[in-house]
């Protein structure tokens, strides 16, 4: 069996920089386990994979050691896939998947994404999540992750996580976050849970961070940056309840994975 596979630098406009994904476009799904398998090999912080329903596509992603419900940088992938070597002639696709329609548009040189708004609310962090951060942020809440917000970038910056500490959180991980030096806000994402000590950068995050962004500094439009190693440029929308995020894609490598029966 032979499985086209792509891995795709999302968020960035050149090889080296942003989040990998490894996309699979598939005719028809592949056993559960052997799309778990697959994303282990590859590797990287989650593998896409879709198949062709009718006019949309129907996208599940996997981490190297679980599925899970919503994933942006993979999402990002998967639509430069469709646009750039499945379907020249289009400029807009929507991939179903466990949290709904998810619409993305190819306009501008930008891949524009759709997504649920998922504004964070008031928590009290676990102690084991300030230990794990070594450090008190300003404010703490909840959205599908905890959402840690510290005074800075350089703050931001300047975390180093116990990942043994974070691992036992009971939510998928930790976004923190701060005004940007250069840009509306900066941020990081640390889900040592999932296999993913820091996420190099993380489309759903956004879904958070959006909203909560857009009602502190006023603003409907975002320019956002996360700053990991690798690095990663985002442009964000608050559209009440749901969130626009863009950004750039590159082709990192085009092949194919081989299943011996």
């Amino acid at each position: 069996m032979k499985i086209p596979v792509y891995q795709i630098d999302a968020f960035t406009g050149s090889v080296f920089g942003g989040n990998p994904a490894a996309v699979c476009p598939l005719e028809q799904w592949l056993d559960d386990s052997l799309m778990q398998a697959i994303a282990q090999e590859n590797n990287l912080s989650e593998t896409a994979f879709f198949v062709k329903e009718e006019e949309d596509y129907r996208i599940r992603w996997f981490t190297p050691l679980a599925e899970v419900d919503l994933c942006g940088h993979a999402t990002l992938a998967s639509g430069f896939v469709v646009f750039n070597y499945l379907d020249l002639t289009i400029g807009r696709i929507t991939f179903q998947s466990r949290s709904g329609p998810l619409r993305v548009v190819r306009e501008e040189g930008l891949l524009s994404m759709d997504f649920p708004s998922q504004p964070p609310r008031s928590c009290s962090p676990p102690r084991e999540l300030l230990d794990g951060l070594g450090a008190e942020p300003l404010e703490a809440l909840c959205s599908e992750d905890y959402f840690m917000v510290f005074e800075s970038e350089r703050d931001v910056r300047g975390l180093i996580p116990d990942m043994g500490t974070l691992k036992r959180l009971d939510l998928r991980g930790v976004i923190v976050t701060a005004p940007g030096d250069e840009v509306d806000f900066v941020s990081r994402f640390f889900a040592p849970a999932l296999g993913i000590d820091e996420d190099p950068v993380t489309g759903s995050a956004h879904c958070a961070l959006t909203p909560y962004w857009s009602r502190r500094l006023g603003k409907d439009n975002l320019h956002a940056y996360q700053v990991s190693r690798r690095g990663g440029e985002l442009f964000c929308a608050d559209r009440g309840d749901r969130v626009i995020i863009s950004g750039r894609a590159v082709r990192y490598m085009e092949g194919s994975i081989t299943i011996e029966s």
